[in-house]
């Protein structure tokens, strides 16, 4: 088969795997059944939050596996990278399935399946962008929407099989089905050429094309790659931070019903998804550091928005919310390009693997800032403050971006 034809069933491959790793997002359905049945099935005295951890760590543990899988993914290829990492995933949620403990859970799904899931993920991703110079934007844009808008799709499913069973044979069923999936689509997987170029695509004869190629240890001697880690940490964490506690926000803040708040979760979920599919394709028409800094400046939107809601306040609330997911979505669709443009297509595995280490930042501290402002004023208001300083620093760091890359 031709290969320019070859790739879109690549995308195709890598979006279906994105979509069963972007299962870690239902974690709150797993996590409150899983409660029911530790308590009433094992007669264990356990409660949702006991359970955070779980989440935590599966979380926290990605970007290590990112940047191993990423090492030999760049050397053997994207195939038998995905297949361990979707071993580990689908093989961690079954073993869950089997759990007697939270500390089992933690080893089964918190580790396990964790460092499974940023062994695939981070090799989808940069595959897919390998095989795409001409749409470096949508593409990655399109691989990360796939994956955040499991959220959307998957949390409805799972609550349907918990409903029908119990949290454990839930872990089982999902995790097998995964797995098998996962596996068949590594078939279709290849490693991208070397040098690969479209038909018809003539690549640009810039600045940024002409330093392509860097392995990770050239990447981080580099002042510009500092910028852009900072850059990503600041972009994301409004959405970080908003996204952890977006439920007891509404409910808290704006007097939202259980139910209301929950379709607050899906609006903001579906921005997310939506920012990043069009954010990446508006970045390969406009430039990247272009995209970005709109994107700050609609998340300082967004966020005063926000600082501005109060009791019943749905309208401006629902705005608030949807411009920070789009803003966040952009950023997570944004990176992966902007990461190969910057550094070069050859070693993107690793290279981004490190990159995400700025968006993890955002995931530990945005999330932290945010409770510790609560627990200690009682009112979310000057959370969103602080994230709106680091989305103005991050227009600041837009522009020192833009004098590096001339120098």
């Amino acid at each position: 088969m031709n290969m320019d034809k070859k790739r879109w069933m690549i995308l195709a491959s890598a979006c279906l795997i994105n979509l069963c790793l972007g299962s870690i997002y239902a974690w709150s359905v797993f996590a409150s059944a899983m409660t029911e049945y530790f308590n009433t099935s094992l007669h264990l005295n356990v409660t949702p939050g006991d359970l955070a951890i779980v989440y935590t760590i599966a979380n926290s543990v990605g970007p290590i596996t990112m940047i191993s899988g990423g090492w030999v993914n760049d050397r053997l290829g994207p195939k038998k990278v995905i297949a361990l990492g979707g071993l580990m995933f689908g093989g961690g949620m079954i073993a869950s399935g089997f759990a007697t403990s939270v500390n089992f859970l933690i080893v089964t799904y918190g580790l396990i399946a964790g460092l499974g899931l940023g062994m695939a993920y981070g090799c989808t991703i940069s595959t897919s962008v390998k095989y795409f110079p001409d749409k470096r934007g949508l593409i990655g844009g399109i691989t990360t929407a796939v994956y955040g808008g499991s959220s959307v799709i998957l949390p409805p499913v799972v609550t349907m099989i918990v409903g029908k069973t119990d949290a454990a044979f839930a872990f089982k069923i999902v995790g097998a089905v995964f797995l098998i999936i996962i596996l068949l689509c590594t078939l279709v997987l290849e490693q991208c050429p070397e040098g690969y170029i479209p038909e018809g695509y003539i690549p640009p004869a810039n600045k940024a094309a002409v330093k392509n190629d860097m392995d990770w240890k050239e990447m981080m001697k580099t002042p510009v790659f500092y910028v852009m880690l900072l850059l990503l940490t600041s972009g994301a964490f409004s959405g970080m931070m908003i996204i952890s506690q977006a439920s007891a926000v509404a409910q808290s803040m704006i007097g939202m019903t259980a139910i209301a708040a929950s379709a607050a979760v899906s609006v903001l979920a579906f921005f997310n998804a939506l920012g990043r599919i069009l954010a990446g394709y508006i970045s390969d028409k406009i430039g990247r550091i272009n995209t970005l800094m709109a994107a700050c400046f609609l998340s300082m939107i967004g966020l005063i928005c926000l600082y501005v809601s109060g009791m019943n306040t749905v309208t401006t609330f629902y705005i608030g919310l949807s411009v920070v997911g789009m803003s966040f979505g952009s950023f997570m669709g944004v990176f992966p390009g902007f990461t190969a443009d910057q550094f070069g297509a050859k070693h993107n595995s690793v290279n981004y693997g490190i990159m995400f280490i700025g968006f993890a930042l955002a995931g530990y501290f945005g999330p932290q800032i945010m409770r510790n402002i609560y627990e200690g004023t009682g009112a979310y208001q000057n959370a969103f403050l602080v994230a709106c300083a680091l989305s103005a620093a991050g227009i600041i760091l837009t522009f020192l971006y833009r004098k590096l890359n001339k120098a």
